[in-house]
């Protein structure tokens, strides 16, 4: 059945018009009722989040998103969209999207009364509906509401006060769709002004000039709360016409933190040579941006984006692939000194506080690496400087002695004493995985001991987990690492500092 052309067609095929704010409730209502996917692509907001907006716009309301930078909200205020219908009519020559059986603009009540049912319809697709508005602080009202152009009313022969001299701003022409400002505090207090009308009568002013044209438009908004919060970023009577806000946030697991990174990051890269990548690797780059969102060397006003560990994945499996490439594998597994060598993934996301700046932004992204290594280390192994309980005797009362303070024991110990004998393992970036393992396998015990809390990571795992373990042994304080162009050297913690010495 072919759509309505024109207005004497719409009517008759019992068209309705409707809101765009009851169309969002019961587009809504409808995929509540059916159980289907409404929000695609967002991880471990289900409880929090989607609720709340979800509630919002059953209650046909106006909201504003506030969390830091990397939290999906631009992604979340883009797919209300999905919430629209397929396609609605307007009347074809307006500048306002008119609905064709109620029209605002001056163009849209002219066209029917000289047509009548003859007036040109015009479908609009969902997508066309929704716009978004980066605020700046040169954004102007005229950018946003409109303004008089002189030359249309000089040629049309109108005085400044007739609504067809209006050159309308982008919130005017996205009538009967959905209208998005991001970074709401960044817009100057008068232009906010501009805003009260629209957010609560439905109508705009420009120049002075009243123009009563109610505007079929639901307005979203997202901030920093900070920015928010803080006395004059916004003004009052502008936050208080917004009727909910809403507060996002970091992923609150590593799980959901790890679900997002996988989703976002471009690994599967669909060409020879294939990088795959172990879980205790993704584990230690979602732990790093988790490290880096407690340091007291990062602007946690800032925030610490999720593009982070997305970034930092995707460097990880880039220098896999180089090693890959060069030696004319068609498959490689990635290796901790990958993730140590995509530092400048961390340093351009971070921050930093005067004390961090003091430290050095490199400085700060390897310490924040070896934190996040550290804590997913502690997630497989134990306590690797924990003393040994006593073990008991044959008298009462008498046992063993406690491993000494600042020494490795239990599990740990024919590795730790195998480098304090003087021994020393080199690895190289760009190492053969063959050569890799014969150096790995050099160290007595150290496959045991890998297999013993990583037993899933087997197979051609294997020979980057042994290397993970030292990586964490040295995160540890149990051994010594030095890292110098693309090689690195693992030894005994004490020696290392006597030699200092």
């Amino acid at each position: 059945m072919s759509r309505p052309q024109s207005l004497g067609e719409l009517r008759r095929s019992g068209y309705r018009s409707r809101s765009v704010r009851d169309e969002l409730r019961q587009n809504l209502l409808a995929a509540l009722r059916a159980g289907t996917p409404r929000w695609r692509g967002i991880v471990g907001y289900d409880q929090s989040v989607l609720p709340q907006i979800e509630n919002a716009l059953l209650g046909r309301q106006d909201f504003i998103l506030l969390g830091l930078r990397g939290q999906a909200k631009t992604r979340l205020l883009r797919q209300l969209v999905e919430l629209l219908d397929p396609e609605i009519p307007a009347l074809d020559g307006t500048p306002l999207n008119d609905d064709p059986l109620d029209p605002v603009s001056t163009e849209g009540r002219r066209l029917v009364a000289e047509l009548g049912d003859r007036a040109p319809i015009r479908w609009i697709p969902r997508a066309e509906r929704y716009r978004e508005k980066l605020a700046t602080p040169d954004t102007t009202i005229a950018d946003l509401i409109g303004d008089i152009d002189p030359i249309k009313a000089a040629a049309r022969g109108l005085s400044y006060a007739d609504e067809g001299a209006i050159h309308y701003g982008i919130i005017p022409r996205t009538n009967r769709g959905i209208f998005a400002i991001n970074e709401l505090p960044d817009l100057q207090p008068r232009i906010q002004v501009g805003l009260l009308n629209v957010l609560e009568e439905r109508d705009f002013q420009i120049r002075g000039f009243p123009v009563r044209m109610p505007l079929d438009i639901v307005m979203v908004f997202s901030a920093n709360p900070e920015d928010y919060t803080n006395r004059g970023n916004i003004i009052t009577p502008l936050r208080d016409r917004i009727a909910a806000q809403i507060l996002t946030h970091y992923p609150k697991s590593v799980e959901e933190g790890m679900a997002i990174t996988a989703q976002e990051a471009w690994t599967e890269r669909g060409d020879a040579p294939h990088i795959h990548v172990p879980a205790f690797l993704r584990e230690a780059v979602e732990r790093t941006a988790m490290e880096a969102r407690k340091s007291e060397l990062v602007n946690q006003a800032s925030g610490v984006s999720a593009r982070l560990t997305i970034a930092l994945l995707e460097q990880m499996v880039s220098n896999a692939e180089r090693r890959a490439v060069r030696l004319r594998l068609e498959r490689d597994v990635a290796r901790t000194c990958d993730l140590l060598a995509s530092v400048s993934a961390v340093s351009g996301k971070v921050e930093l506080v005067y004390e961090g700046e003091r430290e050095g932004i490199e400085a700060v992204a390897h310490r924040l690496l070896g934190l996040g290594l550290k804590a997913a280390f502690d997630h497989y192994f134990p306590d690797a400087l924990r003393q040994e309980p006593t073990k008991p005797s044959g008298k009462k009362g008498a046992g063993a002695p406690a491993a000494p303070v600042g020494m490795a024991s239990g599990p740990f110990k024919p590795v730790v004493d195998w480098f304090g004998s003087g021994n020393t393992v080199e690895l190289a970036d760009e190492m053969d995985p063959r050569e890799f393992r014969a150096a790995l396998d050099a160290v007595p015990g150290l496959e045991k001991l890998t297999k013993q809390y990583m037993s899933e990571s087997a197979g051609e795992e294997l020979a980057s987990a042994m290397e993970f373990t030292l990586e964490g042994l040295h995160q540890a304080s149990v051994l010594a690492r030095s890292r110098v162009e693309g090689r690195t050297s693992f030894r005994d913690m004490v020696r290392s500092m006597l030699e200092g010495m």
